[in-house]
């Protein structure tokens, strides 16, 4: 069998081993070829090439059997288009790795499966948390450091698998034992080639689920709400009303209370839900019970740059939720302090960024930065203060004159990274940031230390 693997990163690189491994004859190409990422491809025994133009494509692709794009590859892309009038089979590879699993000897393990557009990354950290408490040896994968297809050599009793809008789309067969959907809000737009492209690609994640799989869905969405009865499985649904839900302080389930928020290291309105979705997905497949859930809830630590304490500097707060690179995003941090300063902006990937304005109420100013910095400001303008910034240090300095010593400063940019931090996405901003805030942290109490001699 002839494949192609387009885009060699950290998933295309995974892919095109794994292929190799399965018997195909594997091409790899890219459409931004560098040295190191030649390197890369020779260090793992393939030669990296460029797509041909023009009609010369469609000789090209005419020869595989299967086209494996990475998941930066977006659905208008001209291999894409190519494949699709050729009649050649795309599939992601979260597609790949469960035909492979199902073919295991002893047979398939448990698949877990997460999407959303935002909290798909906390919420399987959580499952795994649950399942790890209880015993079962599981690890995220997918949208991951660990793609999944590279996770099945692993020795593992379960996946939790996160399921973005690039790999459900060109998925046809890949179903979960459970599988929860967590949200929709626009985003990807500069991906998919429109919203109802994107919502019909998160649709997946229920599509081939048996009658005996479980589909969970949020009851706050009534778009999740809609394709959830929809569903040919089990439907539940979690949020603050629901099958598993929030009452009194207490997160609750089919079975009875699970833990109160004042056990749990962290319980902003969010950390709420994506926690009862985590609960639903683990307790509903089977795995685990209540007492794993809440033992993993007493000593969950959100990933970093999702709502990230950084410290306390003359008496503000710093968060980093550098993650946060959609409006909806944006718009939940924003709503988890009564009163904050906000630095948004970014490159945005074709968004609406009106929605952060809703929130506007709750803030104290906003430091508009990169690209989308003067559509931040149109969002913001009129409702509260509003300053631009031409450099994440300047952007601290703002920031903490806007709180005068009061309340929380908040990176949530609502946009994407790739302005400022081409080559680090949303880490190196986070990262960036947090380093910033630090020395301005050990700038004061060298201050203050001076002060006392």
């Amino acid at each position: 069998m002839r494949s192609l693997v387009h885009g060699f990163a950290i998933a295309g690189e995974s892919t095109a081993v794994a292929l190799r491994r399965y018997g195909h004859e594997v091409t790899v190409t890219d459409d931004a070829i560098d040295s190191a990422k030649e390197q890369r491809a020779v260090d793992a025994g393939f030669s990296l090439g460029s797509l041909p133009d023009g009609d010369a494509l469609d000789t090209f692709v005419r020869q595989f059997d299967l086209i494996a794009p990475a998941p930066g590859v977006p659905e208008h892309h001209h291999l894409i288009e190519c494949a699709q009038r050729e009649g050649v089979t795309i599939s992601s590879e979260i597609e790949i790795a469960y035909a492979t699993e199902q073919q295991r000897d002893g047979g398939p393990r448990p698949i877990l499966a997460v999407t959303g557009t935002d909290g798909k990354t906390t919420t399987c950290e959580l499952a795994v948390a649950m399942l790890r408490a209880g015993g079962i040896h599981s690890l995220a994968v997918g949208n991951t450091d660990v793609p999944f297809i590279e996770a099945l050599e692993q020795p593992l009793d379960a996946y939790v698998v996160e399921c973005t809008s690039f790999r459900l789309a060109w998925s046809d067969n890949f179903r979960a034992d459970a599988a929860v959907w967590l949200n929709l809000a626009p985003d990807h737009l500069n991906w998919h080639r429109d919203m109802s492209s994107y919502e019909a690609a998160k649709a997946k994640i229920f599509a081939q689920q048996l009658r005996s799989d479980t589909a969970i869905g949020g009851s706050h969405d009534p778009i999740v709400m809609t394709h959830l009865q929809a569903a040919p499985s089990r439907q539940v649904t979690f949020g603050f009303e629901g099958d598993y839900y929030f009452s009194n302080g207490v997160l609750m389930s089919p079975r009875g209370p699970i833990i109160s928020t004042s056990e749990m290291t962290r319980s902003l309105p969010h950390d709420i839900t994506n926690a009862l979705a985590a609960a639903a997905l683990v307790m509903e497949s089977g795995l685990v019970g209540v007492q794993s859930v809440a033992a993993a809830l007493r000593e969950f630590e959100a990933p970093v740059h999702r709502l990230q304490f950084v410290a306390e500097v003359n008496g503000v707060r710093w968060f980093n939720d550098s993650k946060a690179t959609t409006p909806h995003a944006a718009s939940a941090a924003i709503r988890a302090f009564p009163t904050s300063v906000l630095i948004a902006g970014g490159r945005n990937k074709d968004l609406d960024l009106s929605p952060m304005a809703a929130e506007g109420g709750a803030l104290r100013g906003v430091v508009a930065i990169g690209e989308a910095a003067s559509e931040i400001s149109d969002v913001f303008g009129g409702l509260v203060e509003v300053v631009t910034a031409g450099s994440m240090e300047t952007a601290v300095d703002l920031a903490a004159r806007l709180a005068d010593g009061h309340g929380e400063v908040v990176l949530s940019p609502g946009c994407a990274s790739f302005d400022w931090y081409p080559s680090g996405g949303y880490p190196a901003r986070g990262d960036h940031f947090i380093r910033l805030v630090r020395e301005r942290m050990n700038q004061e109490v060298s201050e203050l230390s001076g002060g006392a001699k």
